[in-house]
């Protein structure tokens, strides 16, 4: 599987109607959500906003589509055939539309959709999907720089800290590494 690392936008004219994509990394549904609305909310005259997106969750692959208005299987559909295509998880393309007054069929909205988030995809930075995993550790204050070094090579992160008689960690990381970190700092 792969994962989008950076967002990629894209932009394209056809028959007087403004196309613009974005494809961006979102781990749950109010990711997506919030992705689009900002999306959205950069392009708030535009006419239609399509998206597609596939996540993993708990209960397995979630995968939706939105058409935004267009004739059933135009827009969305065509930008979810190419997430799947990919062999994306965890992302989300969203294509706006400028509607220029010259009506496209569905032919051609099917590859104006999807065309444009190709571009998208083509111009995000696309690498391998690390499933993470979220943990909850107690340490001694000693040990917070061991954690820091052994968390910055696997690529975790500290979510949060909570400084007591010992500090309290809710760390993210890759969930290939958790059995091995917290062996090391129990």
């Amino acid at each position: 599987m792969q994962a989008i690392l950076q967002t990629g936008f894209a932009e394209q004219t056809i028959n007087k109607s403004r196309f613009i994509a974005m494809a961006v990394q979102c781990s749950t549904e109010r990711e997506v959500g919030a992705a689009l609305r900002a999306f959205a909310t950069q392009h708030q005259s535009a006419h239609h906003l399509a998206y597609a997106f596939r996540i993993k969750a708990e209960r397995g692959v979630i995968q939706r589509f939105s058409d935004a208005g267009e004739p059933s299987g135009t827009a969305g559909m065509p930008v979810l055939k190419l997430i799947e295509g990919r062999d994306l998880i965890n992302a989300c393309v969203a294509v706006i539309r400028y509607y220029g007054g010259i009506n496209l069929g569905t032919g051609g909205l099917a590859r104006a959709y999807g065309g444009t988030a190709k571009m998208a995809l083509d111009a995000a930075k696309i690498g391998d999907f690390v499933e993470m995993q979220t943990i909850a550790i107690s340490i001694h204050y000693n040990q917070m720089d061991a954690v820091t070094k052994v968390l910055s090579k696997c690529n975790g992160t500290i979510l949060n800290k909570a400084f007591n008689e010992r500090v309290d960690l809710e760390l993210c990381l890759p969930k290939d590494e958790v059995v091995g970190f917290l062996n090391r700092f129990k």
